[in-house]
């Protein structure tokens, strides 16, 4: 009887340390996934805008330097 439940706990361990190595591997592949799914977003927006942008490649440069004229340049050397 004594062996049984020796045997319990050690079996009730080795289980505990597979859940523990499962988890962190799910999460490591998680976070692999999100994050190439991520950059391969951003680079396909960029590849899009330079092949389809057509007139409007750079509509929001533009914008935002008309928006920027005349403001003081602040900060690095001078």
């Amino acid at each position: 009887m004594a062996l049984q439940i020796i045997r319990s706990a050690a079996v009730k361990r080795k289980m505990e340390v597979y859940m523990i190595e499962f988890a962190a591997d799910l999460s490591i592949v998680a976070l692999l996934v999100i994050g190439i799914t991520a950059i391969i977003g951003v680079a396909a927006n960029g590849i899009g805008e330079k092949l389809f942008g057509g007139k409007r490649k750079s509509e929001f440069v533009d914008q935002s330097a008309k928006v920027q004229t005349g403001w003081k340049n602040v900060g690095g050397r001078k």
